[in-house]
Order: structure tokens, then sequence, then C-alpha cells
């Protein structure tokens, strides 16, 4: 196992703890993936977050083959398809945060209530239709959901935010969880004013000329 592998191992199972310890996930729901080369690293099924280990993060390839030894998060099958089908992407990360699962669980879109929304790179995050967890048809609704975005929801389950890198990812993942806790204050007590298809352009404009810091917006 080469250092830049150790290394990034070490960062994916970084990136769990601070999932659990911001509360956007709990016990061993959610989970983590990153592109090395032609292959990926994904988060062991079923393993709790204070008992992950760099040897226990799994490799995959493209095809499905487990490269080595361990048994992948049930959820594999839409990290391999979004890493494969988007480029651009290196990191995934599924999380059943409270907000953003209250959400999906209404099988909503969040819609263009607040600027922020643009950090998923549209005018909305998405709610995937719901599908069996761990099955190909979850992952199918999840690729086209997220099109054109860096997050979607999963209806009935929770949220997938991706990234450039596993900071990106977890920025928007914790934006998201952030942005579907104001939305559902905002409702209970009226109707949020959405931004207009036009407003939220330019925003998205505006994030461009900000370079490639996710977390710099303001």
């Amino acid at each position: 196992m080469s250092a830049e592998s150790i290394t990034l191992r070490q960062r994916i199972i970084q990136a769990c703890h601070q999932m659990e310890h911001s509360g956007l996930n709990r016990g061993t729901s959610g989970n983590v993936s990153c592109r090395e080369g032609d292959y990926f690293l994904i988060t062991p099924s079923g393993v709790p977050v204070p008992q992950l280990s760099p040897d226990g993060i799994v490799a995959m390839d493209f095809t499905g083959k487990i490269i080595g030894e361990g048994k992948p998060s049930s959820e594999w099958h839409f990290h391999l398809n979004l890493l494969k089908n988007r480029p651009e992407l290196n990191a995934i990360v599924h999380t059943h945060s409270p907000h953003a699962t209250a959400l999906a669980c209404l099988r909503e879109d969040l819609p263009a209530f607040h600027y922020m929304i643009a950090i998923a790179g549209g005018d909305s995050v998405r709610c995937a239709p719901y599908a069996l967890f761990g099955t190909e048809a979850l992952s199918a609704h999840a690729v086209n959901a997220i099109k054109d975005r860096k997050a979607c929801l999963l209806a009935n389950h929770g949220l997938i935010a991706a990234g450039r890198d596993l900071d990106e990812a977890m920025a928007v993942a914790t934006e998201i969880e952030s942005l579907c806790q104001q939305y559902l204050l905002a409702r209970q007590t009226g109707q949020p004013v959405l931004l207009s298809s036009e407003e939220m352009r330019a925003v998205i404009d505006r994030f461009r000329s900000y370079g490639r810091n996710a977390n710099q917006t303001h």
C-alpha cells in the first residue's frame, strides 16, 4: 500500500469522525468514497466510526470488483456510478443528517429560498425518487437527481454531496444540511420567498469568480 493511499484512507476516516462529531451521521449510517487513479476507496459496510482503520477501507475498480479484501458499504453502487460518470468529481459523501433527511422524507426538492443553494451548482437541490437502499435502482435515481449538481436528496433516506476533493464534498454536505434546517424553520412560520432563476444565475456566476475554495462564498 503506497504512502499516498494510506494518507487518503486516513483522510476518509477523518471525514467520518468529522461527520459523526458534527451530527451529520450517527452510528454506522452514511459512507464516504474518494477516487484514486483508476479505482476508488470506500468505507466498509457496518463498521462503527471508532473501529475504522486504514487497512479496512475498501478499494474497488469501476467494474464493481473489490481490489484485495473487505466488504464495501452497501451504497457502493451510487459511489461507483457517480465517480465513473462525473470525472470532475473525486469524492462522495453520503449522510443521514437530520434536517436533510427530514426534507427527503417529504420527498421535496430544496428550492432557491437562499442564495447559498448555489454551493451545490444550481438553483435547487433535487430529491431523487425512493428506491431500496444499496440497489442499482437507487443509484440510477441518484445519478439523475445530481446531474449538473454537487448534491441531491434521496427520498426517505438522506443526502449525497460531492466535490472535486473530500474537503469540498464535506463543505457541500455541511452547507446543505444547514440550508435544510433553515428552510424547514422558515416553513414553520410561512412560505419562504424564492429567488428567481435570474437571481440565482447571478449568484452562480458570482460563485465562479471566488476561485476554487468551496467555503469562500461571502
